[in-house]
């Protein structure tokens, strides 16, 4: 094997763990209290490489950045065009799919039976291959009406897989391997919910990192990819805050970046060490720090409303009064283009000037991707607005529906789509995952 949505807490603590039986015990908590020293190491403070264009291997895909560089998807598709499998799902997630060693996994979760747990599924046919069940019962009561119990984007470093559910007021990290066995479980920190939890997991060298905001005090964590130790912790602003963190590079510069709490933060990943807060967007954010060039782009939110850019050093380079609340931006060249309030609009990335927006209906919580020349947005309604990505103008290729919602971003690989839809409403809604290809493609082997 290679090696290659809404938020908050309860007060910030460091209580024990549960872990699968026969697994080392927790470490003390003078020990989590305790950066490691070796952490400073050089070699750690690189992302996880090698991963090819068939590969999504977490929250929007191998660059975090939405992109894909393999073959170009198709444009258009409806529930009989341009549907190699679809494949109905248990229970309920926005979780988006992963895709690695033409394995697909994503998380469910069953509201009737109150279990959490990672499903994995060919890539070729959609087949079921497993599903591990990693908590029975403690569902969180404070659920917002488009969060679930199964939000969160699993990550992966080639070895294994990690997940985060809110648990029993705890936010907790679990790693299983390409079999569906639990290596470990940890305790990533204590949350006392508003609306629910669904911040993804970032791997960045040994580590993989998790953040949790919330209004009695969040925090961001690293823990040890092979033991899950937590090896370092800090505390947050006591805000609800929904944003993901980013690790970047960005010159000779490493970084951690968060959104949220009325800042932008960066923390040095081997140490936690804040290194720089910039006051911007808002309390409350969701979407993921977007990287031009050498700046890094942040927008939100609520109440207020700010898209700012920043450089590695942390000054300030452009910022504007409009906002993309919760998909993420993305960057297509020289432009930065986003999707809000049914709004599509580009920016020039380097100034935050305007080139032009166009309503084109219903709002958005999937995250925009990128294949070949074109840009697709699902809506909350299921439906896929595909466009060029052209600075001067809109312009529109194709709309596509698919099922009645979407709350999931999709995952691109060997010019296949994958798109988690829901069909329904209340108890009667079920959702599928399909797979969007001109035709099977051929993968290769496992390894």
């Amino acid at each position: 094997m290679r090696g290659g949505w809404v938020v908050l807490g309860m007060a910030f603590c460091v209580t024990g763990c549960g872990r699968p039986p026969g697994l080392p015990a927790p470490p003390t908590a003078e020990i989590l209290a305790t950066a490691n020293e070796s952490a400073a190491a050089p070699e750690i403070l690189s992302p996880i490489a090698a991963w090819t264009e068939s590969d999504w291997p977490g929250w929007r895909g191998p660059n975090n950045d939405g992109i894909s560089v393999g073959p170009p998807v198709p444009t258009t598709w409806s529930e009989t065009e341009n549907i190699v499998w679809q494949t109905p799902l248990p229970g309920r997630g926005h979780s988006s799919p992963i895709i690695v060693d033409s394995m697909i996994f994503l998380e469910v979760a069953d509201d009737d039976t109150q279990t959490q747990s990672v499903l994995a599924l060919d890539q070729r046919r959609g087949k079921r291959i497993w599903q591990t069940d990693l908590h029975q019962g403690h569902f969180d009561g404070n659920l917002h009406a488009e969060n679930t119990q199964a939000s969160s984007t699993l990550a992966t470093d080639g070895e294994r897989l990690f997940a985060l559910f809110l648990n029993n007021q705890r936010i907790w990290c679990s790693a299983l391997d390409f079999e569906g066995h639990e290596l470990w479980r940890m305790e990533a920190g204590g949350f006392a919910s508003k609306f629910g939890y669904s911040g993804s997991p970032v791997v960045g060298g040994r580590f993989v990192y998790v953040a949790a905001d919330h209004e009695q005090g969040g925090f961001i964590a690293a823990l040890d990819r092979g033991t899950g130790d937590v090896v370092w912790r800090r505390k947050r602003a006591d805000f609800a805050s929904y944003a993901s963190p980013r690790w970047v590079h960005l010159g000779d510069k490493n970084l951690l970046v968060i959104s949220g709490g009325d800042q932008i933060t960066a923390y040095h990943p081997a140490t936690g060490d804040e290194l720089w807060s910039v006051k911007g967007t808002s309390q409350s954010t969701v979407a993921t720090v977007v990287i031009y060039r050498d700046l890094m782009i942040a927008s939100g939110g609520y109440p207020g409303s700010e898209t700012i850019a920043i450089n590695a050093t942390g000054e300030v380079v452009w910022r504007n009064k409009d906002k993309t609340y919760v998909p993420s931006m993305i960057v297509v060249g020289d432009h930065l283009y986003s999707a809000n309030d049914g709004i599509i609009r580009c920016w020039d990335a380097a100034t935050g000037k305007e080139r032009w927006k166009h309503r084109v209906g219903a709002n958005f919580r999937a995250s925009p991707v990128l294949s070949g020349d074109n840009l697709f947005i699902t809506d909350m309604n299921g439906k896929t607005t595909v466009f060029r990505a052209h600075p001067k103008q809109f312009e529109l290729v194709a709309e596509n529906q698919l099922g009645t919602d979407t709350f999931a971003s999709p995952a691109i690989s060997d010019g296949q789509l994958f798109l988690r839809v829901g069909e329904g409403h209340g108890r009667d809604r079920r959702e599928t995952l399909f797979c969007i290809g001109e035709r099977a493609s051929s993968r290769r082997n496992p390894r």
